[in-house]
């Protein structure tokens, strides 16, 4: 039998309490928590940097065994692109359900989808029903939604247990690991390669262990990562705004900080007790739309999107086509040797990210909190655009000037999309929304995206070889540096972040939560 008792409490009190829980996290000295928290999200986007980027290197090698050359240029846009389709699906479907269900409930599903599709794409062979390059692109789309979620997940779990001066550096850092997943493909495949030289100089065939072997390796990092997703506690924030249990949170909050706890008043209540706010704003589609049809409000949603669309655009055209662009420069094809080839390939790799993706990634995490958000993206967007141009104009003349100018250049401008809006449209949709849309909003964002990763794929795909193999590509870096101006132009709608709490950033009022709170004390008899 259960009783119920509903006792009016001081609005001002509970305010005061709801305050003093978001200072605590929001003023919190960095520590252990932090740490883990970081390292377990940033895994996981090491992973999804590894698992996206491994494709680029693999499907020259599948041509090479199973088509005598290269792969017929559907199926390379197929592969390609499944992994773009799943996660466009995983960020807007994950996003959506964090902020329904929780952060903690949806946390580590992500890996696990990652780590089975991982396996099935390694183990995936030839069939009389279904082909290997089709096998392929169904667990890639598969990936791909678990790796959509991460982005969600990860900058929303990261940005509300972080302190208000080191969220910025904090969603870098975890960001920052994409570099290393990338850097790690290359790496992996020196060594697969270095390990089965003679094998695969004697038969091409050979390189089916190669590219199996550097596609399962994907799953590792995962594992270590689940265990940890999977206990890590659900954010106060998510606690106070959604599931609207002040005693709850502030209970989270010192055991997250390692405080003690006897002087809460919470403790003093029953283990059960909640006491909620009945006039908080509850999530829903009305609630929505009524939220983000005022401009102050769409405006950041769409201008986060358009960003992160406009630079996925050029990111992933070029990110998922490095073994095209390098051959088009004559750095990686070696005509006649497939070994060679991939070798080239796999150095190329290294070499372009080592010199612009990991230094641009970590420059931005250093220097976030000093410059801020909307300068970095600016920065970014400026000299990518001009990168772009200059590559795309003076394509031929630097070519047949310098392949090393040519590779510096191209490097340049991955440094600069890092040191710029890779990271920063990672980072601002993880703080400008509220929280009951909080993930929604930066799943919406992540979405688009992936439509211009798709975008980039599929026009890549068909407009690359126009008036020759590889004729096209100084016309396609040309159509990159549009895009990085229009990324560029859609910045100056949204609102800088740094110093600013999430509840100062949600152009709501702080408490927002209407001015009385109810007690409700549940005790459970039992006779």
């Amino acid at each position: 039998m259960s009783t119920y008792n509903n006792t009016k409490l001081d609005a001002n009190e509970l305010n005061q309490r709801r305050r003093e829980a978001l200072a605590k996290i929001d003023n919190a000295e960095f520590g252990w928590f932090h740490i883990r928290a970081c390292l377990v999200a940033g895994v996981g986007f090491f992973t999804d940097a590894y698992d996206l980027f491994a494709i680029n290197l693999v499907t020259p090698m599948l041509g090479m065994i199973y088509y005598g050359g290269a792969l017929p240029s559907d199926l390379d846009l197929g592969i390609k692109v499944a992994a773009s389709i799943g996660t466009f699906l995983g960020q807007v479907g994950f996003g959506a359900l964090a902020d329904r269900l929780g952060r903690k409930r949806m946390y580590g599903i992500e890996l696990m989808i990652i780590i089975v599709a991982t396996l099935g794409q390694a183990l995936s062979g030839n069939g009389y029903v279904l082909s290997l390059p089709a096998a392929l692109i169904v667990w890639r789309v598969i990936v791909g939604v678990g790796i959509g979620g991460d982005y969600p997940l990860s900058a929303v779990i990261t940005s509300e247990f972080a302190t208000t001066n080191r969220r910025g550096a904090m969603m870098a850092a975890v960001f920052a690991m994409q570099g290393f997943g990338y850097l790690t493909t290359g790496i992996v495949a020196i060594i697969l390669l270095a390990a089965f030289k003679t094998s695969i100089q004697d038969d091409v065939h050979n390189l089916d262990y190669v590219w199996r072997i550097l596609i399962g390796f994907g799953c590792l990092p995962a594992l270590v990562a689940v265990y940890f997703r999977l206990t890590i506690p659900e954010t106060p924030r998510y606690v106070l705004d959604i599931e609207n249990n002040l005693n709850k949170a502030e209970r989270d909050v010192a055991t997250v900080l390692k405080e003690n706890r006897n002087h809460l008043q919470s403790e003093d209540d029953a283990a059960d007790a909640v006491v909620s706010n009945p006039a908080t704003a509850k999530g829903s589609f009305s609630d929505f739309c009524a939220y983000f049809s005022k401009w102050q409000n769409f405006k950041i949603l769409f201008g986060t999107s358009m960003a992160w669309f406009a630079l996925d655009v050029a990111f992933y055209g070029i990110g998922l086509n490095n073994s095209f662009i390098l051959s088009s420069i004559n750095f990686a094809a070696a005509k006649g040797d497939n070994w060679t080839t991939c070798w080239n390939a796999a150095v190329g790799q290294i070499i372009i990210v080592l010199l612009g993706a990991v230094p641009g990634y970590w420059v931005t995490v250093f220097t976030i909190e000093r410059l801020g958000r909307i300068r970095i993206q600016i920065i970014g967007f400026v000299m990518s655009c001009i990168l772009f141009c200059v590559l795309g104009f003076a394509y031929h003349p630097i070519k047949d000037y310098s392949v090393a100018l040519f590779v510096f250049l191209f490097a340049a401008t991955q440094f600069f999309q890092n040191f710029g809006p890779n990271s920063t449209t990672f980072i601002i949709p993880g703080e400008v929304f509220p929280t009951r849309y909080r993930s929604t909003g930066h799943g919406i964002a992540a979405g688009s995206g992936k439509l211009g990763a798709i975008i980039a794929q599929v026009g890549f795909s068909q407009l690359k070889d126009r008036g020759g193999p590889n004729a096209f590509i100084p016309q396609l870096l040309q159509i990159f540096a549009l895009f990085m101006f229009i990324g560029l132009a859609v910045t100056f709608l949204i609102p800088e972040t740094k110093g600013k709490t999430l509840e100062e950033l949600a152009n709501e009022d702080e408490l927002g939560q209407g001015q009385a709170y109810s007690h409700n004390n549940s005790l459970a008899e039992e006779k």
